[in-house]
């Protein structure tokens, strides 16, 4: 059993868990110290000087282990900690009696300890520690008592076993129960379904530490499939999204359907004596080993793949059909991860689905409402601009050649022009629906909002894209962030003096922050909430505040999670 996943940080939690024991341990060790002091008031035998020193040494370890706990010093949370134990304990076996020595159950603590917290591997590291070093103590002690450390070693073996399997197993449950709220919570229907997808990607392929993490998808409807790709160390922003139009003879859907595959290249000889390949087909209990045409296509996916390892599960899709592929380069899967793989597609696949039509019904919606809103911008704002021009160009034939407004006419009237013009170009963007590369305009409009406000107030407005590549964002979520951003320029422009702006839009740690600066004019800083600004962010999960700059103007910080 391996446990996968990062190592455990320490929280709360632990730091009560890591407290608690560092009272165990105190509690143990003043224990042992009277049951000694106890055992030879009992039976008149002077005890050794080295098993006093022993057991004050202990008491001492175990006392400044416990106040360094207990003031939050990290290194005392460590693994040191109970390997220092191990070391201890072998002190006080061979000290007392070496083979017949009560205190060799103390070795269960160190075991105890290391693998509730650390996980089965370490766990394991540390009953072979023991192990070897209560039988190193007995065998240096030459008692000739061999049956009684025989059995004691396997008493020792095989509980420590048991401990270190139920300790990984209870961690390797949190991490599980872990990821699944954490893939709970990215189910978001306002970042549409290909978002949920990639970042259940992202930390599905963390959890297993895998090479790779690859999904294929199909859509009944139209038949096409998707082949999604993550390699590790990448984060959901790059996964590699590739649309095939036939699949039927690829070998990663060759599997037997609604299977659940594992595959593991075992060494020589043991190669030969278990097998490489097992298969869990639902309505069953029980693995199985692959059949040879089974076998076969495993190994295909596995060079394919460039894989040690790989487990697949499919897809639990009522709309379509699937399969996700989590591949090792250097370790190995076991039957309990691809269980729990087949288990997360379970819970998340249905709720993507469900996010989907969600989305699907909401763009179906929106068009209807954007063609309705583009009529109503044509009747009510067009219109009355067009008869703005017409009446400026009207004044400019009336006014005489010399007349000194003629020049300001002119200005008016190509200010209306411009102004038509990108209304009608917004009617018609409303009309026909957001580009897919919704992200690709967001840069395009800025610039032109910015030349804008150049033209007509004479403020110059700086755009600062902080983002490594283009910027993926669902087309509603770009409507609102364009909105946000016109809305805190006008802002600038309606209650400000300042001649100068700027725009910076950063994406980094899952969070698009917005920021819409000003510099320093006349005007005090009065601190203020815009409204609207901060309900559009809340709509979104984010959050808007405004700050004074350190050139002493204002800037509208806007964080929304994406």
């Amino acid at each position: 059993m391996q446990v996968r996943g990062p190592a455990p940080s320490i929280d709360a939690s632990l730091a009560a868990d890591a407290l608690m024991v560092g009272r165990m341990r105190l509690v143990l060790s003043i224990s042992a110290l009277l049951a000694i002091t106890v055992d030879a008031a009992d039976s008149h035998n002077q005890v050794p000087a080295t098993v006093w020193l022993a057991f004050l040494g202990y008491i001492l370890h175990s006392l400044l282990i416990h106040v360094c706990t207990a003031v939050g010093r990290p290194y005392f949370q460590g693994r040191t900690i109970h390997w220092s134990d191990v070391l201890w304990f072998t002190l006080i076996v061979a000290v007392t009696d070496g083979t017949h020595s009560l205190f060799f159950l103390f070795y269960f603590f160190a075991i105890l300890t290391s693998s509730f917290r650390w996980g089965f591997e370490e766990g394991a590291r540390v009953t072979i520690a023991s192990v070897a070093s209560f039988t190193a103590c007995g065998l240096a002690t030459c008692t000739g008592d061999t049956s009684q450390l025989l059995m004691r070693t396997a008493f020792l073996l095989a509980l420590g076993h048991m401990i270190v399997y139920w300790g990984g197993s209870k961690l390797a449950l949190q991490r599980r129960l872990a990821l699944l709220g954490d893939v709970s919570q990215l189910s978001n229907p306002r970042f549409g379904a290909g978002r949920t997808i990639a970042r259940t990607m992202e930390r599905t392929l963390a959890f297993f530490r895998a090479s790779h993490c690859i999904l294929l998808t199909r859509d009944l409807a139209t038949g096409t499939w998707l082949l999604r790709t993550l390699r590790e160390d990448d984060t959901c922003e790059q996964v590699s999204i590739e649309t095939i139009g036939r699949l039927a003879e690829s070998p990663l859907m060759a599997l037997t359907p609604d299977s659940v595959v594992l595959s593991n290249r075992l060494p020589w000889p043991l190669n030969h004596l278990r097998a490489q390949h097992r298969v869990f087909e639902a309505g069953t209990t029980a693995w199985r080993s692959a059949d040879e045409a089974g076998a076969q296509h495993c190994t295909t996916i596995a060079a394919l793949l460039e894989a040690r390892a790989f487990i697949s599960a499919p897809l639990p899709m009522r709309l379509g059909e699937g399969r996700v592929f989590i591949s090792s380069r250097d370790g190995r899967l076991g039957k309990s991860d691809a269980l729990f793989l087949a288990h997360l597609m379970e819970q998340i696949f249905p709720v993507i689905e469900t996010i989907e039509v969600l989305d699907r019904m909401a763009s179906e919606a929106a068009s209807t409402e954007r063609l309705k809103i583009a009529l109503d911008l044509h009747d009510t704002a067009i219109q009355p601009y067009i008869g703005l021009r017409m009446g400026l160009c009207a004044l400019r034939k009336r006014a005489a050649a010399d007349n000194p407004l003629r020049e300001d006419l002119d200005k008016l009237a190509d200010v209306a022009d411009g102004v038509i013009a990108d209304l009608r170009r917004y009617a018609g963007e409303v009309r026909h629906g957001a580009n897919d590369d919704s992200g690709g305009l967001v840069r395009p409009h800025l610039e032109r909002q910015a030349a804008r406000i150049k033209g007509l107030y004479g403020i110059d407005i700086d755009i600062v894209m902080a983002i490594d590549g283009p910027l993926h964002l669902d087309d509603r979520v770009t409507a609102e962030l364009l909105q946000m951003v016109s809305e805190g320029l006008n802002n600038i422009c309606k209650h400000t003096h300042a001649r100068h702006g700027s725009v910076r839009i950063d994406c980094k740690n899952g969070q698009l922050a917005l920021c819409i600066e000003n510099d320093a004019c006349q005007e005090s800083f009065t601190a203020f909430h815009p409204r609207s600004l901060t309900e559009r962010a809340a709509a979104l999960g984010g959050q808007a505040h405004v700050d004074r700059c350190a050139n002493g103007g204002t800037a509208v910080r806007i964080e929304i999670p994406i």
